[in-house]
């Protein structure tokens, strides 16, 4: 046994994972990895949807070397840093318009948790609501937001004063086949949640504009428009989640953008810095002028070093036009798995946008979860090399969330390595 799985073994704490891949990685370039042994992985699966932008992209490395030289740390927001500065201003140039101030954290549910709590004082209102299926990260706030009960096990009791309205699974709603007539419902359903579910003390709406643990979860595209109606009805803020789905990840700079529709608050992480731990929520600067002396802080949020490359990383996907890439090769991966959902009845759904594309399994026409086969063709893949992410609600997702810089080439080889997994799984499993 490797030695470095050994410590893992004997001081890392990993009993909240099912299995750890038994290959220590070593280095890493573009959309591959090497573990220890010298032997080459496809990564399919981008450390969680992060390196958008490749692992170890020279322009990023550079940047952040250059900032290590001159500051690692000056603790932000005592003081003022240019790398912070930038990376602020940049962000204002790109997101939806009129959101202009950001707050910077190191993680997802950090900048959750900072949205929500900025939506209150904001609103003076207490409640939220969420979607089922949803994840917004695994703090104890994160997750009393988050609509999935296996994610949420043995945690409780959590906030109150949390309600959940349908999600737009149009696969496995009564509407497979008319994504419009489910959005509607959902809308519907929301404004019913509102009424009966809350005591009309809501601060904020909070959703993923794609669902990424809930199974990469595509809501249809007049959803937000139809939900954001309801919202305004009622005066309540749309927090957009972009933990997961925002930089370039689904053909837009940021998902809500396909939707038509501004929120009030977007949250931001993962893909910002190219693996370089940095999170955001970005607002107007009205809502931003909500919090006090006091209200908020992070010792280490904005670190120059995570700015600096946060900066390199954004300038290198609007230089190559990343978004547009990453609607192309992702165009050309769905053409390509939904060509192979003809021949495996198996693949249920074939879903997603850009580069973010959920390939959900079931084992019959009554879309019984086909779970333990994802889990194995994650495991079968794994051996020759290619890595992927398995999840949804029902554990039967196989999830294709590459690098943006990912070539047509490697798009094919990892569809032949699936193929050719897929068939292993299947007969196995018929025995």
């Amino acid at each position: 046994m490797s030695e470095t799985i050994q410590k893992y073994k004997d001081y890392i704490m990993t009993g909240f994972m099912k299995s750890v891949a038994p290959i220590v990685i070593d280095r890493a370039s573009g959309a591959q990895v090497w573990d220890e042994t010298g032997r080459e992985y496809l990564d399919c699966f981008s450390g969680i949807s992060v390196v958008n932008s490749g692992h170890n992209n020279p322009k990023v490395i550079a940047a952040a070397k250059a900032q290590i030289d001159k500051l690692v740390h000056c603790a932000s927001y005592l003081y003022h840093a240019q790398p912070v500065a930038d990376l602020a201003e940049k962000i204002a140039q790109i997101a939806p318009n009129g959101l202009t101030k950001t707050f910077f954290g190191n993680g997802g549910a950090e900048a959750i948790e900072g949205a929500l709590k900025l939506a209150r004082l904001y609103s003076g209102k207490h409640e939220f609501i969420s979607l089922h299926a949803s994840f917004h990260g695994r703090s104890w706030g994160a997750l009393s937001i988050t609509g999935n009960q296996g994610r949420k096990k043995r945690g409780g009791p959590y906030a109150p004063g949390i309600a959940f309205a349908p999600v737009p699974y149009a696969y496995r709603s009564l509407w497979p086949d008319d994504s419009e007539r489910c959005a509607q419902y959902c809308a519907k359903c929301l404004d019913d949640v509102i009424r009966f579910e809350t005591s009309g003390d809501v601060a904020a709406f909070i959703a993923e504009p794609v669902l990424g643990e809930g199974g990469i979860i595509v809501p249809p595209p007049n959803y937000f428009r139809e939900i954001k109606n309801v919202l305004d009805q009622h005066g309540i803020l749309f927090i957009a989640d972009e933990v997961q789905s925002g930089f370039g990840r689904t053909g837009r700079m940021f998902a809500i953008e396909h939707y038509g529709v501004t929120p009030d608050i977007l949250v931001t992480a993962k893909g910002i810095a190219d693996g370089f731990p940095l999170s955001a929520f970005t607002t107007r600067p009205q809502i931003a002028a909500a919090y006090k002396p006091g209200d908020h802080l992070s010792t280490f949020g904005g670190n120059p070093v995570s700015c600096a490359a946060a900066l390199a990383n954004i300038q290198f996907m609007q230089d190559e036009n990343l978004p547009a890439r990453a609607a192309e090769i992702g165009e050309y991966a769905m053409k390509k798995l939904r060509d192979l959902q003809k021949q495996n009845p198996i693949i249920g759904e074939v879903r997603g946008l850009g580069l973010m594309i959920g390939v959900e399994l079931v084992r019959d026409e009554k879309l019984t979860p086909a779970s333990s086969e994802a889990e194995g063709l994650r495991d079968s893949l794994l051996k020759q090399g290619l890595l992927v992410g398995v999840g949804g609600i029902y554990g039967n997702v196989v999830r294709f969330q590459p690098p943006l810089i990912i070539s047509k080439e490697q798009i094919d080889r990892a569809i032949n390595l699936f193929a050719a997994s897929l068939q292993e799984v299947t007969q196995a499993a018929a025995v």
